[in-house]
């Protein structure tokens, strides 16, 4: 649930959508950005259902409150509903098997839909209330006095809730699913299926269990108040307020089973039986034998001028949640990628070839395919002859530039946190160590929740918090399985760079999650580490290309993980779930997760391998593996020729870290010069121009255009001129299009190549040549 920003002033929304966007500038992730558009929405209606009238006195255990949180928090709570039942643990594993098994496939395809969070929430909700109506009331005896109730009472949020963030935690793909790919496609190297699942296991339960690193710092503080679990918390509350009797409920959820309908028959259209539907090039119709046209116009292959699509994994959900300025900023990065680097680099002076322009694989000065199998010993060592005669490894244009926005990307992350959010930031901290002294006056008796004053976390001081102790058992269990998996060599790096990595983890967990807890931007540093594990392993004699990769995994879950369980810790703690249930439900996720993406690796390098590997090619130009491709172009960069070999030939790239450094500042430095600009420049946030130009599209170009239309019609006239309307539908209609994109394709695998793989056969509307009909375009 498939990879938003710094905040600098993340203080409380009044009315109108300006003022909106001002206050809620620095949530600006394009890629794991999930869905803060709700709780713009909440904030922007926050004063009209804020429980108090604004010259009414409050309460004090609500002062400390964000207006937007005591607009949509439940500020009361019964702790007798019981949360753990076995309609939680059916339901569980029925939202998590599809979701682990799509977010792996996603993982391999070059657009996808994510499995939507919202279907789980809204599904899991109108299941549970059926099973609460048919299930009988009664007990099963397991053992002695083990025993459990079938239908222990009526349905409520709380299970939705704890199912929902089982799934959250479950059906999502795994980052070490990367490098055991990749040792596969392109190595041989076979992965033991044991050895794999535990390997995943492990990374994912070291970065829960360095979610102890930063709980008592960002968990508990009313100020930080982490935008999608708030957007979740929204949905939740609706969910609760509607009811069999309730006509408004019933009818969101007809729109939501009749538009998933539609949308799962319709896509095997533009997946399967009509593909040119998919990427409908303008301008390949109206002169379909000119070259420069047909590139101009081509979505695959092509700028993505005048390119439309119909297909939703070229547009996805991201129109109807992230914020419109966000989906500005988004657009006029692709511009300049698409629309002005490209041209520039194929028929300008830019590139110093003019092959591979959208590629992500290396090539030889002339342009031909890079011989990466000559260049490697028996034992996937650099063979140093065949690099004399060869030559140096040369990147696709649009690679280079991705990694050069990469590595800006990461700096003015961090860059940009300091300089707007340092006044936050120390404020957080005065707290933080206040709570400790205040602890320790208490002989470390202190509840946490206790220590706050606010409302929310008095409710919470009811429940037992999560033990220290279990956070570190599950560390030493999850760090003590990687390191007897490395040091036995059943994977591909030294051992002693798992210490290093996580040791890498646990320093920036905090800082990195207290971005996201303000914002929802979680900054992508795998490119990062990669470069990182090059340098720390460029002199030993054995180095393996996947090293690179188990390296990233490892670092990068240590805080991408941190940060999911915190995310859903806090939504148990807006909606007043027991804290070890919390707990135990997202490792109960994970054990049942993990298992089915190794099963959907399988399944799909069973049947789309020849794709995957580059012996054939999808006419879709959809199962091209470019992620996994990617990996082992920076494998080889990284780890085969090694960094300072790399970037002596390529002296422009590690300029991106000055960039990223640069960049920040001077719109800040305008920023504080002119701080009630029309310009709005706090908005122009730099990370999210660089994270989308560092986003490698490859041969996909389509789908950019419809989606700033499709955004501007969501998130800019449907919000501003049909407010209503839009808080109403447009998160229904966002999950039930993309519940249905995501079934359709998953049909789509089952009917057609679970068993004996069924091609379509080419017509006019799938064309054997070109799908879109650009036949000039070679």
């Amino acid at each position: 649930m498939d990879n938003s920003r710094p905040s600098s002033e993340m203080r409380l929304a009044e009315n109108s959508q300006d003022d909106l966007n001002d206050r809620l500038e620095t949530s600006n992730d394009p890629k794991k950005v999930a869905d803060q558009s709700i709780s713009i929405e909440q904030v922007a209606t926050s004063k009209d259902n804020s429980l108090y009238e604004e010259d009414e006195e409050l309460p004090e255990d609500l002062k400390d409150l964000p207006d937007i949180v005591r607009s949509i928090v439940p500020l009361e709570d019964d702790s007798s509903i019981p949360v753990f039942t076995f309609r939680y643990f059916v339901l569980s594993i029925i939202f998590i098997v599809p979701g682990a098994f799509i977010d792996t496939m996603n993982t391999f395809r070059t657009t996808s839909a994510a499995y939507s969070i919202f279907f789980v929430q809204i599904a899991s909700h109108w299941v549970g209330k059926f099973l609460a109506r048919t299930l009988p009331n009664k007990e099963i005896r397991i053992y002695g006095r083990l025993k459990f109730n079938l239908n222990p009472g009526p349905w409520s949020i709380k299970e939705t809730v704890l199912i929902t963030v089982t799934a959250s935690s479950g059906a999502t793909g795994s980052q070490g699913i990367n490098a055991l790919a990749l040792s596969e496609l392109f190595y041989g190297d076979t992965v033991n299926a044991a050895v794999a699942i535990f390997y995943m296991w492990a990374i994912v339960f070291l970065g829960y269990s360095y979610a102890a690193v930063a709980r008592n710092f960002l968990l508990y503080d009313p100020q930080f108040i982490w935008p999608q679990a708030l957007m979740q918390t929204a949905l939740f509350q609706s969910q609760k307020k509607s009811g069999s009797d309730n006509k408004g409920a019933n009818k969101q959820m007809i729109v939501f089973f009749t538009v998933l309908i539609g949308v799962t028959i319709w896509e095997f259209f533009p997946e399967f039986i009509f593909p040119f539907t998919s990427s409908l090039a303008l301008l390949c119709w109206v002169a379909p034998r000119n070259k420069i046209a047909n590139f101009l116009g081509s979505g695959l292959g092509g700028m993505g001028v005048l390119n439309f699509t119909l297909d939703w994994s070229n547009i996805t959900s991201s129109i109807m949640l992230y914020p419109y300025w966000i989906q500005v900023i988004e657009f006029i990065a692709f511009v300049f990628g698409a629309w002005v680097l490209i041209p520039a680099a194929k028929w300008g002076n830019m590139s110093s070839f003019k092959h591979g322009l959208m590629s992500n694989t290396l090539f030889l000065k002339n342009g031909t395919s890079y011989p990466i199998k000559e260049m490697l010993t028996p034992s996937l060592q650099l063979n140093s002859t065949a690099y004399q005669e060869y030559g140096p490894a040369y990147l696709g244009a649009q690679k280079a530039w991705n990694m050069f926005f990469d590595y800006a990307a990461y700096v003015s992350g961090i860059v940009w946190v300091v300089l707007f959010g340092f006044g936050t930031l120390k404020k957080s901290l005065r707290k933080v160590f206040s709570s400790y002294q205040e602890r320790r006056r208490n002989n470390g008796s202190l509840n946490i929740n206790t220590f706050y004053s606010d409302r929310i976390n008095k409710l919470q001081a009811a429940y037992n918090e999560v033990p220290l102790w279990w956070y570190i058992a599950l560390f030493l269990t999850s760090f003590i399985t990687l390191i007897v998996i490395l040091a036995t060599g059943k994977l591909f790096m030294p051992w002693w760079c798992c210490i290093i990595a996580s040791a890498f983890g646990f320093v920036i967990v905090t800082p990195l999650a207290w971005l996201y807890a303000l914002s929802n931007f979680q900054l992508p540093i795998g490119s990062f580490n990669e470069v990182l594990y090059g340098y720390m392993i460029q002199n030993m004699k054995t180095r393996h290309p996947g090293g690179a990769t188990v390296y990233g995994a490892i670092a990068g879950d240590a805080w991408y993980r941190a940060q999911y369980i915190l995310q859903d810790q806090k939504i148990g703690h807006y909606m007043h779930l027991p804290p070890k249930a919390l707990f135990f439900s997202q490792i109960y996720g994970e054990i049942i997760g993990v298992p089915i993406n190794y099963v959907a690796l399988r399944w799909i390098l069973s049947s789309k391998k020849e794709y995957l590997n580059g012996d054939k090619v999808d006419p879709l130009h959809q199962w091209t593996a470019q992620e996994i491709v990617s990996y082992n172009t920076n494998a080889i960069l990284y780890v085969i020729l090694g960094p300072k070999r790399f970037f002596s030939h390529y002296k422009i790239l590690p300029y991106g870290f000055l960039l990223g450094a640069v960049a920040p500042v001077i719109i800040y430095s305008i920023y504080r010069l002119f701080p009630k600009s029309p310009l709005k420049m706090h908005l122009w946030n730099t990370t999210v121009f660089f994270s989308t130009m560092s986003t490698f599209y490859g041969n996909i170009s389509t789908g950019y255009l419809s989606k700033f239309i499709g955004g501007t019609v969501t998130m800019y006239w449907a919000y501003r001129y049909k407010h209503e309307t839009w808080k109403k539908y447009n998160y229904i209609l966002a999950a039930a299009i993309t519940t249905g994109f995501n079934l359709a394709v998953l049909l789509i695998f089952i009917f057609f190549s679970s068993g004996k793989t069924v091609q379509m056969p080419h017509w006019w509307g799938n064309n054997a040549k070109s799908v879109e009909r650009c036949f000039a375009l070679n």
